[in-house]
């Protein structure tokens, strides 16, 4: 081997980490770049997947969960994770379809869910900051506890024959576009640059990186938490009213599930497990990118049980693959 050979042969390791780095770093770009391949590839296989239809199915489908993935991913960025957001989704969907029954105004009863869905919230935020329970035990108490309550005041079955005029926002189309889609779009950007640009979600970057420096710092530690709870069960909520209005039904059994779904995306879009990382724009392309895996396997006629076990091993492979290059890097 020539000296020059050798000498080159320490390079290709920082390199190796530069790459995986630029990965982390940019995860954004990468999203971009893996979701165009999957649109390219596919709708070489199949042309029906490039239509504008696939396309419509695709963003109705996944619009509840871009909305709860808004939530998620700052809860994450402050070092903590809600699994009781299908839950409350499921629980806000029956209780404004059954509001709506009793006669009720619209706006009243979506008010009364996404209060709910904050209250639900609220009490996360007290259980993980005031009693101190591990937010997994927390939020997966509160995730038996309110599907059990949508199953017990429905006895399991969907309450429908909701008032027409409710299906305007999740089956109108504006300029051929679904509002539901307009609506998911435009809160994601609103979040994302109330994240990147407002005094206060920048204090949730802080807190997930250090609490006690937050603390330390003059940063209500316990408020911001409540709040971030607070938020993502209303978020969870508007989801379930959304998906309410789509389907004219709520649904006890809704959103089965989408906490792995959620938790996947936000990772995939750069939210770390540790906190301090991640963005909106981030996890929305992550939900964009678990979507067009489920679509792509339901155009390939992958069983529906395949595709959890795929969605299973990405969310595995995000969070292995997260915590092996931020590790190497700090």
């Amino acid at each position: 081997m020539t000296l020059t050979a050798q000498a080159n042969l320490p390079m290709k390791r920082p390199l190796l980490r530069r790459v995986l780095q630029a990965f982390v770093d940019i995860r954004e770009l990468t999203l971009i770049v893996l979701i165009a391949a999957i649109i390219i590839v596919m709708s070489n296989v199949n042309p029906y997947f490039l239509s504008f239809s696939n396309f419509r199915a695709v963003a109705v489908g996944m619009a509840p969960t871009a909305i709860i993935v808004i939530g998620m991913a700052i809860l994450l960025a402050s070092g903590g994770f809600d699994l009781s957001v299908g839950s409350v989704m499921a629980l806000s969907s029956t209780v404004v379809a059954m509001l709506l029954l009793t006669g009720m105004p619209i706006p009243l009863a979506v008010l009364c869910g996404l209060v709910l869905g904050g209250i639900v919230g609220v009490v996360n935020g007290l259980l993980v900051t005031g009693l101190g329970i591990n937010p997994l035990i927390a939020t997966l108490g509160t995730m038996s506890i309110a599907r059990g309550i949508a199953l017990v005041l429905t006895e399991g079955f969907s309450v429908s024959s909701l008032p027409a005029t409710f299906a305007w926002i999740g089956k109108a189309d504006i300029g051929g576009f679904p509002v539901i889609v307009l609506f998911t779009i435009l809160l994601v950007v609103l979040f994302d640059l109330a994240v990147r640009h407002t005094r206060f979600f920048r204090q949730v970057y802080f807190i997930g990186a250090n609490e006690k420096a937050a603390m330390l710092s003059g940063i209500h530690v316990t408020r911001v938490r409540i709040i971030l709870y607070a938020l993502t069960g209303i978020l969870a909520a508007l989801a379930g009213v959304l998906l309410a209005s789509r389907l004219m039904s709520g649904t006890p059994t809704a959103g089965n599930g989408i906490e792995l779904q959620v938790l996947a995306a936000a990772v995939i879009g750069g939210a770390s497990l540790r906190g301090g990382e991640g963005t909106i724009l981030g996890a929305f392309l992550g939900v964009v990118f678990v979507a067009l895996i489920n679509n792509t396997m339901t155009m390939l006629a992958v069983s529906i049980y395949w595709q959890m076990i795929v969605i299973g091993g990405v969310l595995v492979t995000a969070v292995a693959l997260d915590m092996l290059i931020r590790g190497k890097r700090g």
